[in-house]
């Protein structure tokens, strides 16, 4: 695909994020990676692909501004989970908290409204063989998060083995998603193990305030 880099996004903060015309759906497309997130107010689409992690994609029904996040829990260690640490725990939900809230926060200061909010949410897949279930944590915790927000859920499409890629038109609220079934290396995989390694036991940059 031809694809022509652009650089100014339409809210400000999001310039680092790639951004490209995307030729097949004649519209500027924003991908996001693990730990990103991207808003907009333009007729934009925000792609990313998943493995474990979770995206979230919200808008404002009314007027469209909306974004997509991508993001997984930090890890806990085998024996910090068996000591049943709370701070390592509470940690991991603050994180999700966070990333959930920051993508939330900058859609109601670009013109949205709380009460206007949908969501679709997608990834949770296992695809890294480890002994405890990434993917299942980050499921876990999105659908508590939704339910304790009272945030309207309109889609989901989580669990499974596979990877998937996900695009989605905040104007409309459209999203396209596929499962990779056919994956024949292991690159999404390796991405996800690095990013899990960046964030373990990381601090948590304060607190974010919902409007």
């Amino acid at each position: 695909m031809n694809c022509t880099k652009i650089d100014s996004a339409s809210i400000q903060g999001f310039n680092h994020v790639n951004r490209y015309l995307d030729n097949e759906h004649g519209v500027i497309a924003a991908k996001i990676l693990p730990g990103e997130y991207y808003v907009t107010t333009e007729n934009e689409l925000i792609t990313t692909v998943l493995g474990s992690c979770i995206s979230a994609c919200i808008r404002d029904k009314e007027s469209g501004v909306g974004g997509m996040n991508h993001f997984m829990l930090p890890e806990t260690s085998a024996e910090k989970m068996r000591h049943g640490s709370d701070a390592m725990i509470g940690n991991a939900a603050r994180y999700g908290n966070y990333a959930m809230e920051h993508l939330i926060n900058t859609i109601l200061s670009n013109g949205g409204k709380r009460k206007n909010l949908e969501v679709k949410i997608f990834g949770g897949g296992r695809i890294i063989p480890i002994l405890t279930d990434v993917g299942a944590r980050n499921i876990a915790f999105i659908l508590d998060y939704i339910d304790q927000e009272g945030l309207s859920l309109l889609a989901k499409d989580l669990g499974d083995i596979y990877p998937r890629k996900v695009i989605y038109f905040p104007k409309t609220g459209k999203v396209g998603m596929k499962k990779i079934q056919d994956l024949h290396n292991d690159t999404i995989a390796n991405r996800e193990r690095q990013y899990s390694r960046n964030i373990k036991d990381l601090p948590v940059e304060g607190d974010v305030e919902l409007f």
